[in-house]
């Protein structure tokens, strides 16, 4: 069986003149966890865009499961099973924490337009939704309004939406970002769940303890072009990597 999963090949997005992502190629395996860090405006995000669907990649190709994406719009992609996170929360805030987890279970159940037509608040839904919201332990605040919920409980609703898709490869953008220090734990500990199950991970974060914590492999940015890539431990050391986050001269007060 091929462990290969994703595979981004020479893909680059410009916007105008701006190169926003530049040539970059990686690939993600099965049951993996890969960080992807760099400086702010690496294209970090826009990399997360093109893989998810958002965008088109100017040049390029990206290949899901061996079959090449590279233009599907997001709704396409999330039905070949690419789950995501984002940076700022938006859950449906006039809706349950149940019920936004039913929505998101929807994608699965409606094939078309008529049958997107049915009940979606249904016995079956309500059931498999609140197993998924006990998963990331937030089981007990079904009934709660969406909007009303602490930032810490709102990335476990973001990512309980994203599970909902039963995602192969789940993409999470920044979801430790504003959490304590006990959040992020907890938080940490539900994504190694989610990899435990098999499915991969591909992580944006910026808090260098947890993507080097939770990471097996690093992929590095600057400047929308690929910089380094490698085990934690080695990105940790690469004075290209210290440079660009600290700036020149860095690396060497550093070693």
């Amino acid at each position: 069986m091929n462990d290969l999963l994703l595979r981004l090949e020479g893909v680059s997005r410009h916007f105008g003149g701006l190169k926003a992502v530049d040539d970059v190629s990686f690939s993600l395996t099965r049951g993996e966890i890969l960080g992807l860090i760099g400086p702010n405006g690496a294209g970090k995000t826009t990399c997360f865009n093109l893989i998810s669907g958002v965008y088109a990649p100017t040049k390029g190709d990206i290949v899901l499961e061996g079959v090449s994406t590279a233009g599907f719009p997001p709704y396409r992609m999330a039905a070949l099973g690419v789950g995501r996170t984002f940076q700022v929360v938006k859950p449906f805030s006039t809706l349950s924490v149940l019920n936004n987890v039913q929505v998101a279970l929807g994608l699965k159940r409606y094939g078309g337009v008529l049958s997107s037509l049915g009940p979606w608040d249904t016995k079956a839904s309500r059931k498999e939704a609140l197993e998924i919201l006990e998963e990331v332990g937030i089981g007990h605040l079904a009934a709660s309004p969406s909007g009303q919920l602490p930032l810490g409980n709102q990335r476990r609703l973001e990512l309980a939406r994203a599970l909902a898709l039963k995602p192969k490869l789940l993409l999470l953008d920044e979801t430790f970002s504003g959490l304590r220090h006990e959040e992020a734990a907890l938080l940490s500990k539900l994504v190694l769940g989610v990899r435990a199950r098999g499915i991969s991970v591909l992580l944006i974060e910026h808090n260098m303890k947890v993507a080097m914590g939770l990471s097996d492999r690093l992929v590095v940015l600057d400047h929308g072009r690929l910089l380094a890539e490698g085990k934690p431990e080695e990105i940790r050391s690469d004075p290209r990597v210290v440079e660009a986050y600290l700036g020149k001269g860095a690396s060497a007060h550093a070693s």
